[in-house]
């Protein structure tokens, strides 16, 4: 009895081990797209907890087990949310963190970006995911002793795993191979023997030898022959099944990259964020608002070669400034810059940019920098940092992995404090010399010109590139252009679109034009940049002193981008230098004036009588001033058409009201006989009118006597109501009411059907019914039921 019970132990910790290693391959899969092993330690604990929760209480009842599972994943929920928000820094109650990340778990698990960190927006889901399927996998292979159902929550669950992590991480071979070993040593272990007695069956029924007089053997060997046949039918159907959808399952498995990312709709930017360009005059007419505190110093994380950062920080731009990225601007529609950007919600640890592997940089780069910003008049959502960030703490933010730009979707309020590492990168400037500028589908967004574009501007991008034909002399040559011939207000209106550019890179001086802030600066600069074929973008963002600083209005500036080959994205300066004088615009980038149109020579000129002069009021009428005859049959034809129409319009109102009026008003006596006189009006207007002192029934007869009667419904029924209504009108009800109209209704649609088509044309336009009803006023209401009229 011992033996049997502890053969009985090790068998439930096998099943138990296999479904915590089929659970924990599940969570390993997942944890790939993660930062750090935290989600899939606390993915496998929900697991692992789940199962041994069911094993220990697999005496319990059905009813008792489930509720205490779910408590207890309750408790494991609150410990995991508290340890994750506690680890990543997440500020705010734990049951308040895991209630909304309860309501929106899905939709920011799909749309975070990868690497996600643990935090309880995306552990609340795999932690409960797994729970649920170590539950339900012990229920069924620990209480229910089916091993083989057990084995499928695991596996959906590592299907979604699978499915989750899409092409965003390399294949999962050992996962796999961990999963598919534990179903088969759990599958091994619960494996009855042929010849084990069933529950409460004796042994002696199951060892005991057939006997060879009963027929057993036989009866035994057909079995068995029928199993095998069954066995090898099942085989043979599956090996066709595979031999057939094999290749087609490895095609789309080679062929087909399913993300369920791109299904998932990321946080939007807003309309003030999409085009941040526009608050650049607004930021120059307040030059000492102050929008945020910053301070800079070394950051404590490790660099792109694995060394310290030395706390230098990036090179200063200029005269030892530091420039930091609001926004950058790809799309242009010939009127606006907008951002066009996909931000996903990121954790601390941010990915390298999508740029970065074509963006080396020089050994000085790699020294990290951090940025401690402290908002304060500051609006929106996008959130300026240096580029290009690695690692954002404090808040909650969205990452666009095109233009390494960070967004907050809670939006900017005044006390918000954030901290940014940042390794900047610098490309190397002896390869820009001879560096060529990339094209195709990749870049076709940052060279797309709209159209509409004024020829002058076309002609003065032609001008600059004519004597310039490596990109990077291209890309210098309109940057000295702008700075040479070109004044630097802070008064300029705001406005970026063809005609505003036109205006300030030709206008005369004296009525504003070639004056304007770095919002025109840059946005002429990407225009003229892409009409000669260089790729181009905005950036809008503060250039402010080294060091710390409270950053105001006047620090906010646009500047222009150019993208080169296996060096990226490069920034130019195209203001002006301050003090300088701009110079003006030589004759060749003027506009080419309009060429007149030479006259012609006297003796080619023709020698025509100029026509007699004709007041205007006179051009449309014959003499004698009146109207010509075109014009009166206009008028004429409106007029009447007009008239034809009200005319049948009135007809069809009247005839639907004195229908409604015959078949809904009234009392049912009234009723019953109004629906006999549709049938009487029908007659008339089908050219078969009843004689007057004919009775209901002998109408009804002379309906049947009708060239077509025989195809008609019978009036019988009706005719007999309207002797009820007329000999006995206070036992009419609305039943009867009701069904003598339905009578008339399809016995006049059936005359009518059978009408050649330009009498259906007339039907109900014809004023004839008005006119009868007119008559019929006055008489008595049994004449009216006789066919009177």
């Amino acid at each position: 009895m011992t033996s049997d019970r502890t053969t009985e132990l090790a068998r439930l910790g096998a099943v138990a081990a296999a479904l915590i290693a089929m659970t924990g391959s599940a969570a390993v899969l997942l944890g790939r797209i993660y930062d750090g092993s935290a989600a899939g330690w606390l993915t496998a604990g929900a697991g692992a907890a789940a199962v041994l929760v069911g094993t220990c209480a697999r005496r319990l009842p059905n009813w008792q087990v489930a509720p205490l599972s779910v408590l207890l994943m309750g408790g494991y929920l609150l410990a995991a949310g508290w340890w994750a928000a506690d680890r990543a820094e997440v500020a705010g109650p734990v049951p308040r963190l895991l209630a909304d990340a309860a309501a929106n778990g899905v939709p920011r698990l799909l749309t975070a970006m990868i690497p996600m960190e643990a935090v309880p927006d995306t552990v609340v889901v795999p932690v409960v995911a797994s729970w649920l399927a170590g539950f339900t996998a012990t229920e069924l292979a620990v209480r229910a002793r089916r091993m083989l159902l057990g084995c499928l929550p695991p596996l959906l669950l590592f299907g979604a795993a699978a499915f989750v992590v899409g092409p965003n991480a390399e294949p999962a071979r050992w996962p796999a191979l961990l999963f598919v070993a534990a179903a088969a040593v759990g599958l091994l272990v619960t494996a009855a023997p042929a010849t084990a007695a069933r529950p409460g069956q004796p042994a002696a029924t199951v060892d005991q030898p057939a006997r060879p007089d009963d027929g057993g053997a036989g009866a035994l060997a057909a079995v068995r022959l029928r199993t095998a046949a069954v066995s090898l039918a099942g085989a043979a159907t599956v090996l066709l099944l595979v031999a057939v959808s094999a290749p087609w399952v490895v095609a789309r498995i080679a062929t087909t990259d399913v993300d369920p990312r791109r299904y998932v709709a990321p946080p939007q930017v807003e309309i003030l964020d999409e085009n941040p360009l526009i608050r650049i005059s607004g930021w120059a007419l307040n030059p000492d608002q102050p929008l945020f505190d910053l301070r800079v110093g070394a950051s404590p994380v490790s660099t792109v070669d694995g060394r310290r950062a030395a706390g230098a920080g990036p090179r200063p731009t200029g005269d030892g400034a530091r420039r930091l990225t609001l926004a950058v601007l790809h799309d242009y529609d010939g009127v606006t810059w907008r951002v066009g950007g996909t931000y996903r919600n990121a954790g601390r640890v941010l990915p390298p940019a999508e740029d970065a592997a074509a963006s080396p940089t020089d050994a000085s780069s790699t020294d990290a920098v951090r940025q401690e910003i402290t908002v304060a008049e500051l609006s929106g959502r996008l959130l300026p940092a240096i580029t290009a960030p690695v690692r954002v703490d404090g808040v909650r933010v969205a990452y666009d992995r095109a233009s390494s730009t960070l967004l907050h979707p809670e939006g900017l309020t005044p006390g918000v404090t954030y901290a940014v590492d940042s390794v900047p990168r610098r490309p190397p400037l002896n390869a820009l010399t001879t560096a060529d500028v990339p094209a195709g589908e990749s870049v076709a967004r940052t060279l797309r010109v709209a159209d509409g574009v004024p020829a002058e501007i076309r002609r003065l991008a032609q001008q600059l590139a004519r004597d310039n034909g490596a990109p990077y002399q291209r890309a210098l040559a309109v940057e000295q252009f702008l700075a040479d011939h070109y004044q630097l207000v802070a008064d300029a209106p705001s406005g970026h679109a063809y005609p505003n550019l036109g205006f300030f890179l030709f206008g005369p001086r004296e009525a504003g034009g070639q004056r304007g802030t770095s919002e025109q600066f840059a946005a002429a600069y990407a225009l003229l940049g892409r009409l000669m074929g260089l790729p181009t973008r905005v950036v809008v963002g503060f250039v402010v002193p080294s060091g710390d600083a409270t950053v105001h209005g006047r620090h906010a500036v646009a500047w222009p981008e150019v993208l080169f080959s296996d060096v990226g994205w490069v920034p130019f300066d195209p203001l002006p230098r301050p003090d300088s004088t701009p110079r003006p615009i030589e004759e060749e980038f003027r506009p080419a004036p309009d060429e007149p149109t030479p006259p012609a020579e006297p003796s080619a000129l023709p020698t025509v009588d100029p026509p007699p002069s004709t007041p205007p009021s006179a051009a449309s009428a014959p003499p004698g001033g009146r109207p010509s005859g075109w014009l009166l049959g206009v008028v004429a034809v409106t007029v009447t058409g007009a008239g034809t129409a009200g005319w049948a319009g009135v007809v069809l109102l009247l005839r639907r009201r004195l229908r409604d009026r015959r078949l809904d008003g009234g009392p049912p006596a009234q009723r019953i006989c109004g629906a006999w006189l549709e049938v009487v009006d029908a007659l008339r207007l089908a050219g078969h009118p009843a004689g007057a002192h004919l009775s209901a029934s002998e109408v009804a007869g002379h309906c049947r006597a009708l060239p077509d009667g025989a195809a008609l419904p019978r009036l019988d029924p009706l005719a007999e109501l309207v002797n009820l209504a007329s000999f006995a009108p206070g036992q009419a009800d609305d039943g009867q009411a009701r069904r003598a109209g339905g009578y008339a209704t399809v016995w006049v649609a059936a005359l009518r059907a059978r009408r050649p088509w330009w009498q259906r044309l007339i039907w109900s336009l014809h004023p004839g019914p008005l006119r009868w009803a007119g008559r019929r006023r006055g008489m008595a209401a049994t004449a009216d039921t006789t066919g009177s009229g």
